[in-house]
């Protein structure tokens, strides 16, 4: 199995900066895609932004020339930096990441998609 834990939350003034980092652990071979998911309070959770295992991204036009996305496969982690951070930005950021995940004790795989639990981000004055 494995886990994302997602670190980074925390309580910002509007135009400040935050970085949200996503840490996989457990029987992994290879992250592939990655993607950070934004739910603001009584809304539908958002994709934000998601980068492919080239490298590859993309982002909410709501979030284009603020938030980065960006991985290091070394430590089996994405990240999300954000800038230029406004009140509509508050509320819970997920991650998730489709991983190739190792069947234990042997040298098979498969791929599966898994979710953090979330962190909290408050954007506020």
């Amino acid at each position: 199995q494995v886990q994302l834990v997602e670190s980074g939350g925390g309580l910002v003034h509007p135009g400040g900066s935050l970085r949200l980092s996503c840490a996989a652990s457990g029987n992994i071979l290879k992250i592939n895609a990655g993607s950070w998911y934004h739910q603001a309070p009584g809304k539908e959770r958002e994709l934000v932004a998601g980068i492919t295992s080239g490298g590859n991204t993309n982002y909410a036009d709501s979030v284009k020339g603020r938030f980065t996305i960006s991985r290091d496969n070394g430590k089996n982690t994405v990240y999300l930096q954000m800038n230029g951070l406004k009140p509509e930005d508050t509320g819970v950021y997920y991650c998730t990441a489709e991983v190739d995940t190792v069947v234990a004790g042997t040298e098979r795989y498969y791929t599966k998609d898994y979710w953090g639990k979330g962190t909290l981000v408050t954007v506020s004055s």
